[in-house]
This record gives C-alpha cells, sequence and structure tokens, in this order.
C-alpha cells in the first residue's frame, strides 16, 4: 500500500513564531547539494505516519501527495508511508498530543516548539538531524526555535516561513471600479476599497478571523503593522502585556467601523484559518489579512485558481511598524522507536527540504506538482538563504505557475519590510485573549474599546506571570 490517508486529526492554523529574520537575506548562500540518503540507513521495515493535506483537499493535491509519497518508497523500498490528513487548532491540539494520536511526523507553530520540548513532548532527533548534509545551512534563529535548553534539536524548520500580507479578489476590485494593480496600502484605504467594494457588489470588503485564536494572531499581525506589540520582554526575564497601545486599539476601532458604520465587513465571529480561507474563495470577501504562503492552501484545499487572486503587502503605518512572520516546524513522536525516528527525518528531508537544495529534488517535487495542477512558486521567506531560495526558484522556473505578476505588491517587498516574530511568551493564550476582542466589536456595537483592551491586558498579563 503506497499511501491509505487515515481520518483527520488536526488543524493547522497559520499562527507559527520565528523571531526576527532581519538576516535571511544576508546569510552566504548555501553550496552543500543535499543527498537524501545521507542520514543513517533505516534496515528494519517501517511503516511511518506523516501528515499530508487539510482534510477536504481537492483530489488534484492529494494525487500529487501520493505520486510524492510513491517516490519516497521508491528511494527507500523498506519504509511505507502511512498519510494522515492534518488539519490543527490550539483548542484541540494539546488533548491529541496527550492521546497519543499524532502522526510519527506532525507540524507544530514555532511559537509552541519551546514549550512543548521543556514538557517533554517532542522526541529527540538531535543525531538524525546531524547527519543531514546541510544541517548546518539554516537561518540560525529558525533552529533555535526547534532546539532544548541542552543544545539538542527536537524540530526542524520545514515547509514554509510566512509574512503577514493582505490577499484581494481582483475581479471584486475591478466590479467597484477598482484598479486590481493597485491594491490599498494603507488602513485608511483599505476601509475605503472595503466599503465601496460592498456597495457595489452586496459582498463583504474585508474580514478578519476571529476564533480558535486566529483572531488573536491577526489582531497581532495589524497591532504590528501600526506600530504596537502585544507583549514586551524585560531584562529580569519577566514579561508585560501591552496591549494597551495604540496599534492595537486603532485596528480594534478600524473594525467596529467596517462593522456598524460602512457594514463592509463579513460580520462572521466563527471564522478562522480554514473557513476565512473557504469564504474567500467564494467570494464572500474581497479582502483579508494572512499568511503570504495562503494561495497554495486555496488551491489545494478550495479548489481557487489564479484569475482573480491578488496579493499585497499588508499596509505598515508608523516609526515602529513591522510584518508579522512566522512558519512550521516539522516534528517525531515522542512514542517513535530509533528506527522510525531515522525513518521520520528521511522523510523529513525529502518531502519539506531537499526540494529547497538539491536541483533534481526540486524539480521532481515541481514537476509534480505542475502536473496536478497544484501551485509552484507562491513567495515564502527562506528557510536558508535568500540566494539559495532564488536559486531554488531558478530551477523550477519552468514549472512556476503562480500569477506572479499579480502578486508584486508583496513580492516587490518582501526582503524589505521590517519583520517582527509572533510573541513568544503564552502565544496561543494570547491570541485566545485577543478573539474575545474581536468577537465583541463585531457583535457589539455599543462595545466598549478600552474596556476590552484593559480586561485583555490584565488576562495575558496572567497568563505571562503564570508561565
Amino acid at each position: 500500500m503506497r499511501s491509505a490517508r487515515s481520518a483527520p486529526t488536526l488543524v493547522i492554523a497559520g499562527a507559527v513564531a520565528i523571531g526576527l529574520l532581519a538576516g535571511c537575506g544576508s546569510t552566504e548562500p548555501d553550496t552543500t547539494e543535499a543527498d537524501p540518503q545521507q542520514p543513517a540507513v533505516v534496515d528494519e521495515p517501517v511503516t511511518l505516519s506523516v501528515v499530508s493535506l487539510i482534510p477536504g483537499s481537492e483530489q488534484a493535491a492529494f494525487d500529487a501527495f501520493d505520486e510524492r509519497v510513491a517516490q519516497f518508497e521508491d528511494m527507500y523500498p523498506n519504509i511505507t508511508i502511512e498519510a494522515v490528513e492534518y488539519e490543527w487548532r490550539a483548542t484541540t491540539f494539546a488533548a491529541q498530543l496527550a492521546g497519543g494520536t499524532l502522526p510519527d511526523v506532525y507540524e507544530i507553530p514555532l511559537t509552541d516548539a519551546k514549550t512543548l520540548i521543556e514538557n517533554g513532548q517532542l522526541a529527540d532527533i538531535d543525531e538524525e538531524f546531524a547527519a543531514l548534509p546541510y544541517s548546518g545551512d539554516f537561518n540560525p534563529t529558525l533552529i533555535e526555535a526547534g532546539m532544548g535548553e541542552d543544545g539538542r534539536v527536537y524540530a526542524i524548520p520545514a515547509k514554509s516561513i510566512y509574512g503577514v500580507a493582505l490577499h484581494y479578489n481582483r475581479a471584486m476590485f475591478e466590479a467597484a471600479g477598482l484598479d486590481p494593480d493597485d491594491p490599498p496600502t494603507t488602513w485608511d484605504e483599505v476601509r475605503d476599497y472595503a466599503k465601496r467594494i460592498k456597495d457595489a457588489t452586496g459582498q463583504a470588503g474585508f474580514a478578519t478571523m476571529a476564533a480558535n485564536n486566529t483572531g488573536g494572531w491577526q489582531l497581532t499581525a495589524a497591532t504590528y503593522s501600526r506600530g504596537g506589540r502585544v507583549q514586551q520582554a524585560n531584562e529580569d526575564g519577566t514579561y508585560t502585556a501591552t496591549l494597551d497601545n495604540d496599534g492595537t486599539r486603532e485596528h480594534l476601532e478600524f473594525l467596529k467601523a467596517l462593522r456598524w458604520e460602512d457594514d463592509s465587513i463579513l460580520a462572521d465571529t466563527t471564522l478562522d484559518w480554514s473557513t476565512i480561507n473557504q469564504a474567500f474563495a467564494a467570494g464572500q470577501t474581497a479582502m483579508y489579512t494572512s499568511g503570504s504562503d495562503v494561495f497554495t492552501a486555496l488551491v489545494e484545499t478550495n479548489g481557487m485558481t489564479g484569475d482573480d487572486y491578488g496579493l499585497t503587502a499588508i499596509p505598515t503605518e508608523g516609526a515602529d511598524s513591522g510584518v508579522l512572520v512566522g512558519g512550521t516546524l516539522a516534528a517525531v513522536n515522542i512514542k517513535a522507536d530509533e528506527a522510525t525516528q531515522a525513518a521520520a527525518v528521511k522523510w523529513i528531508d525529502f518531502f519539506y527540504l531537499s526540494k529547497l537544495l538539491d536541483e533534481e529534488q526540486a524539480i521532481a517535487d515541481s514537476q509534480v506538482r505542475f502536473e496536478a495542477g497544484q501551485p509552484v512558486g507562491t513567495p515564502v521567506l527562506p528557510i536558508f538563504s535568500r540566494d539559495q531560495y532564488e536559486l531554488s526558484l531558478e530551477w523550477v522556473a519552468d514549472f512556476v505557475n503562480v500569477p506572479l505578476d499579480q502578486m508584486t505588491g508583496y513580492t516587490a517587498v518582501m526582503f524589505d519590510q521590517p519583520v517582527v516574530g509572533e510573541p513568544s511568551r503564552s502565544t496561543q493564550e494570547t491570541y485566545g485573549a485577543l478573539d474575545i476582542m474581536i468577537q465583541s466589536v463585531l457583535s457589539d456595537s455599543s462595545a466598549d474599546i478600552d474596556a476590552l483592551i484593559e480586561q485583555g491586558n490584565d488576562q495575558v498579563q496572567a497568563l505571562l506571570d503564570a508561565s
């Protein structure tokens, strides 16, 4: 059996943390050819369960995944892959982890790795990681995110690193008399465009995530973009909640105005990463913010094409404004035996990383995705260096099929934007507290923003004090 998909287990929310990536474009280019045969040889037969795609993804996306599984199994005939459809919600992940129902290889936000390591919930894969020929070539900040206080590696940067950006529907722009090649660059323009789109089309001009910690993730991103921060690290090792800042207040006022003055926002307080993607793909909203890499998920899971899709930078306003960056680590189940751990790192190498460093693997992966009609070339930030990232794109130039000319509002500035990592303490709990603030302004026309901020700040401070 090549790749039997099991029942859904988790939901990947887009919220992940990496600290500052200021050096992502300045590290030395990688000169090591990835060799997926390098990690320790697994002699005995192993059945390895790995995450695949979000439940309900398009069949073409599953077909492309299964083809890569077949290529891996041809390379390692003693390893059989068992693929598990995977969607992660912060509110259920802990129970899945404690219940032992996670696959052997699963994905976690960068924000969560340190806590999981401290709790002894991730397998120590340091020896297998060290055997990778490119183990020393990662962006140091990213590797540190998956490293314990003992200096050993428990999780490996994988998948994509993103900056939060603004996604928009070009057809809805045109219907409102707006130029889709001239997307908004300020939050005032976003409000103006949203109102004009609602008036012209009857559909929401803007939407925001509001549930399952993703609302807090995007309120944090908007706070950063307006020059604020939600927590501060102190010299004595403690942390202070800083929700009482102009950036958070301005964005809550912005959302409240869209809801109760303009009626131009999708007033759904249950939206999270998955459901807002559905709404956007269905034309229920013209704009929303999320990771720059979300186009891949829109195609894989929601069947969207690139015809009407646009990507631009999130507005940044103020001296301290910045772009929230995040990403994903691949981790190995703590219950995996030595042979399974070795097989797991082989899979992480093959599926996630070798295509970034080895021309043959880059072409093999891109050709499979291209032939299945899946995105190749969605803009992301580098796991290694900017030079290596750009080289990898040169390798697969013939297969790049995403509408890059409709993404220039982001790609023209993606390496120049100041970037800010996600809150480093009580991240998911902080996001949960901010969810409540967004839900309140969307559901209550008389919501007191100052009171919400005071209450949220007290709640987050209690979380930080207890962490």
